[in-house]
């Protein structure tokens, strides 16, 4: 069974800043690409940040030149960096990796974290 729990959430004025961590833990064997989404109240969830096995990052328009996503495969975990935060922030935060257990030869599959809220008020 893998987990990923996310953390650094929380309450940030606007322009402020945040880390978030995600670890992933479990029978893995490795972790292909890792990704933050959000979720803001009453919208879709959207794609903020990806981060390959190979180092190739992506990001959303909106957090393009604010945020940054970064891994530790030593620890399975993978961070985002936010600064300049805004209101427009305001979300709950989902880890998701592609992850190739023992118990999945060499096939990934794909797991979710649990959330984290970050708040940014005005």
């Amino acid at each position: 069974q893998v987990q990923l729990v996310e953390s650094g959430g929380g309450l940030v004025q606007a322009g402020g800043s945040l880390r978030l961590s995600c670890a992933a833990s479990g029978r893995i064997s490795s972790i292909n690409t890792m990704r933050w989404y959000r979720q803001a109240p009453g919208k879709q969830r959207e794609l903020v940040a990806v981060l390959t096995s190979g180092g190739t990052t992506n990001y959303a328009d909106s957090v393009k030149g604010r945020f940054t996503i970064s891994r530790d495969n030593a620890k399975n975990t993978v961070y985002l960096q936010m600064n300049s935060l805004q209101p427009e922030d305001t979300a709950v935060y989902y880890c998701n990796a592609d992850i190739v257990t023992y118990n999945s030869g060499r096939y990934s599959n794909n797991y979710w974290g649990q959330g984290t809220q970050v708040t940014v008020s005005s």
